[in-house]
């Protein structure tokens, strides 16, 4: 074992680690020189099991923020959970004496980490967002490099900036003309219309599902805008038995699927939540964007996300408590007007994209496994 891969729970996180894998391999590395290792709640089983690279799934789940009784009892067994994982992890890394062992962050990380602080084997932490998470801050002096997706407001001494790994579904997305009319016609939408396409992870957002409806209401009469609502799981049925009637304007609902990366390819304007993928996407590739950060996220870290792309004239940025269809409506409004305007945010946003992400890592990874 060379390479350890640690993190995950949501696919923000297993994302990065199959490009991390994949970035390694195409340098050389061998599929049986990298270990992934998760846990059995998150998304690994699905996201990671048919890979060729060897898995192991740790016990374990976060810990809720909550005095309530409920809470308290879960915390309980979640902490029985880590203390299991621990051990594993402890004695998988005594055995396999990793060359690196690589953190993208999340619960997941945790013992790993832990494993790795404690027996002193070299570590690289992918951070994804502007601000470091709760793992790699209690132990981001054992790690050799932090490689940091968004820039935070001070670099660490060990520190760099690579960007956030993107999928190979998204580096190929070809946004010219052709594809773009080919993808709408796929769609069932006229390519001739702003397409605004709506996007809050596999779950969604209540609060952004519900003002995007209720704008397709506001906007029922316009021929120049379609919307694109990718709803998430959770909330599609209620959304689709919500739907506004809508005269002239194109309004499609969708739940979430894992091929949705194509969306992109129509998406004049982007409405989002401010996680670092969903980020990093819309700046590799330049697409202007209403960014609605998660409220409550730990370390408010998608609002300092949404901020830096806000800050170079990429994005707006609009607070989840007064997202409305009228905020929205407002935050969008002169972008459908302005073809220029939309270009010159989707530049500034583009500019700020960081292509190669993962080979930079893969490269600062090797660099510390060939100091060991």
């Amino acid at each position: 074992m060379k390479f350890v891969i640690t993190g995950g729970g949501t696919g923000g996180h297993i994302f990065p680690m199959t490009a991390i894998a994949d970035a390694l391999r195409a340098s050389g590395v061998s599929a049986t020189d990298i270990l992934f290792v998760g846990s059995r709640r998150g998304q690994e089983r699905t996201l990671l099991g048919p890979r060729e690279e060897r898995l192991l799934l740790l016990p374990g789940r976060g810990i809720r923020r909550s005095l309530s009784p409920i809470a308290l009892w879960n915390n309980a067994g979640a902490i029985l959970r880590i203390v299991w994982s621990v051990v594993v992890a402890l004695l998988t890394t005594l055995r396999g004496r990793p060359g690196v062992i690589v953190s993208v962050g999340g619960y997941a990380a945790f013992p790993m980490v832990l494993a790795g602080a404690a027996l002193r084997r070299p570590m690289v932490f992918v951070e994804l967002d502007a601000s470091m998470g709760l793992v790699h801050r209690l132990f981001g002096r054992f790690a050799q490099r932090i490689c940091f997706g968004i820039a935070p407001d001070v670099l660490p001494a060990q520190g760099t900036v690579t960007g956030v790994p993107l999928r190979p579904s998204i580096e190929v997305i070809s946004r010219d003309f052709e594809s773009r009319v080919a993808a709408a016609t796929m769609l069932g939408v006229d390519p001739q219309r702003h397409i605004v396409v709506v996007m809050t992870g596999s779950l969604g957002s209540a609060t952004v599902n519900t003002a995007v409806s209720q704008l397709a209401g506001l906007w029922a009469d316009r021929q120049d805008v379609a919307i694109v609502h990718v709803t998430g799981r959770r909330d599609y049925e209620e959304i689709a038995l919500q739907q506004p009637p809508t005269s002239d304007l194109q309004y499609l609902i969708m739940p979430f699927a894992e091929s949705m990366s194509d969306l992109w390819t129509v998406a004049d304007t982007a409405i989002c939540r401010a996680g670092a993928t969903t980020v990093a996407e819309l700046t590799f590739l330049g697409i202007p964007s209403v960014l609605v950060p998660l409220p409550n996220a730990p370390g408010d870290h998608q609002t300092l996300n949404a901020r830096s792309v806000v800050e170079v004239g990429g994005a707006r940025l609009l607070p989840d408590d007064v997202c409305s269809a009228n905020s929205l409506a407002a935050a969008i409004d002169d972008l459908l007007r302005d073809p220029l305007l939309r270009e010159q945010m989707g530049s500034a946003a583009k500019n700020m994209g960081r292509p190669a992400a993962a080979e930079h890592i893969a490269r600062e990874v090797k660099a510390v496994a060939g100091n060991e």
